[in-house]
């Protein structure tokens, strides 16, 4: 058939326009980081496209004063819920904020929970504590965003517990 024929060709022809493009572009995104030098990138499980989405939707972490500021931006902190006399006892996650800075560090903490083994291990116990493993993973966000703070703060690099 000519015209299936020629609808691949075209399509893959497309893709592979495409796929140098993404190339180019995770190039250019590799030479950007490489030149602001973060030592988040130290961290293991956070590589180049996450550590680049990470710097860019923070910013610059000198007009941060705490952690806290970045996951009430990302809208991890919790919600509170009140009326009158009464207080929520169970709390949501607000999910306010930059929505890209959000999904940057839920994607970037489940890599680091595969490979640095004091974030395995402290996801092991928010498990073993009976935490679903989703909020036990918003709470290793909240360890990793405390630990990137630091080192953005101090310029010092990740150093992994042996």
């Amino acid at each position: 058939m000519p015209a299936k024929s020629l609808e691949l060709k075209h399509t893959i022809k497309l893709i592979q326009e495409l796929d140098s493009e993404i190339d180019e572009i995770e190039n250019e995104i590799k030479i950007i980081m490489d030149e602001i030098n973060s030592p988040i990138l130290n961290i293991p499980g956070i590589n180049y496209r996450m550590g680049a989405m990470i710097i860019a939707e923070i910013g610059d972490f000198n007009r941060l004063d705490s952690p806290d500021k970045i996951l009430a931006y990302a809208g991890f902190s919790p919600s509170t819920y009140q009326s009158g006399q009464l207080d929520g006892a169970y709390a949501h996650m607000e999910k306010r904020g930059s929505r890209y800075l959000r999904y940057a560090l839920y994607n970037a903490t489940k890599y680091v929970c595969h490979w640095d083994p004091t974030f395995a291990v402290y996801l092991a116990k928010k498990r073993a504590e009976g935490k679903h493993y989703n909020v036990a993973i918003s709470h290793a966000v909240k360890k990793l965003v405390r630990v990137i703070y630091h080192l953005e703060k101090t310029k010092q690099q990740y150093i992994k517990a042996a």
